[in-house]
């Protein structure tokens, strides 16, 4: 996998708390990422892609709790009754563009009762942003096998950020972005465990963007590098994965959930009418075999202790984003487009004069 800059490699460090080694939410045990990346000009001009989170490998036989939280709707993602209801999430999540969330939730189906049989993953989560800009939607360039190729490729390890997976064709802040992930270490009753984030960033006014406090949208403003587009879209979404080894039942999911909200806002997000912003938390901390028989007994963190939880996934998401941003390249794309990437010499320069 080719590196990309981070926000680290910048000598930029944000949050108070560690990372884990990768600083990515394959830092959490079992988590595996698998990404798809399509770019091409014919025939038709394809900037998209897929990105797959497996809570863990075996997940078609160990489920994990989970939760979600609708911080602004304008936005798609599947399979939220079915954890609203159980609190479980049984399949992996796939990460795309808004007119190719039904291929992926198809795609995903077929995976899962091909592989392991009927049932395996159902009402799957699959949740999208908008990529219109650089991608043509409408030409539909994602095909069944590219949603297979991400879920076959799916594994532990450092994940590509910025032009990567689902990621490929976005924008955030009107510089070009994506993918990005970060993670977070806590120790608590004598263990260390790890909250990790990964965020599809489409959102966002530039003036809005702030990096540790620092108004960065306006110090590198549309006169040093141009914007994406001659008006703003009425559109702009972000989706935030959060997972965690720490064992949590679904409402401490939805409590940490809800603090994604906290590392968006950091960043400069609303959460403004046009947003889909929606944000899913898991915990690996349980094991859910749906076959078993009888009484489960189950591990938690007291609701009182999570203090060190939430700190984690709000540094977590705020970096991730932060992430996407250093590692977006410059892109052109459908009918020309051209989505900038945020110049790293004057972002330094910008941290170095607000240094506090």
């Amino acid at each position: 996998m080719p590196h990309t800059t981070r926000l680290r490699d910048l000598g930029i460090q944000i949050g108070s708390l560690p990372t884990g080694p990768l600083n990515a939410i394959t830092d959490v045990p079992g988590v595996l990422v698998g990404q798809t990346t399509l770019v091409t000009d014919t025939p038709s001009v394809a900037r998209t892609g897929v990105t797959a989170i497996y809570p863990r490998p075996d997940l078609h036989q160990d489920f994990v709790f989970a939760a979600v939280y609708n911080f602004n709707g304008i936005g798609e993602m599947t399979g939220l009754p079915f954890i609203e209801e159980t609190g479980l999430l049984t399949a992996p999540i796939l990460l795309t563009n808004t007119h190719q969330v039904g291929l992926g939730y198809d795609t995903l189906v077929r995976y899962g009762a091909q592989k392991y049989g009927g049932f395996a993953y159902k009402l799957p989560v699959v949740a999208e942003t908008w990529d219109g800009w650089l991608n043509d939607m409408d030409a539909f360039p994602l095909r069944e096998e590219h949603f297979m190729a991400a879920l076959e490729s799916a594994g532990p390890g450092p994940v590509a950020e910025g032009n990567s997976g689902g990621g490929t064709g976005m924008i955030c802040y009107e510089f070009k972005a994506g993918t990005g992930t970060a993670s977070r270490r806590v120790d608590l009753f004598g263990q260390t465990y790890t909250v990790g984030a990964l965020v599809q960033a489409n959102h966002g006014d530039r003036a809005h963007l702030r990096i540790d406090g620092v108004p960065v949208g306006r110090e590198i403003n549309p006169e040093m590098v141009p914007l994406p587009w001659p008006a703003p879209p009425t559109t702009s979404s972000i989706l935030i994965i959060l997972a965690t080894d720490a064992p949590l039942l679904p409402g401490q999911c939805r409590r940490l959930a809800q603090r994604g909200v906290v590392g968006l806002a950091r960043t400069g997000g609303f959460g403004l009418d046009g947003s889909g912003d929606l944000f899913l938390a898991f915990s690996t901390g349980n094991h859910y075999e749906p076959g078993a028989g009888g009484l489960k007994s189950l591990q938690i963190v007291p609701h009182f202790s999570m203090d060190s939880l939430v700190i984690a996934a709000v540094e977590a998401v705020e970096e991730a984003i932060l992430n996407a941003l250093v590692a977006g390249e410059t892109m052109t794309g459908y009918q020309g487009h051209t989505a900038y990437a945020l110049p790293h010499d004057r972002l330094v320069a910008v941290m170095q004069r607000f240094v506090r």
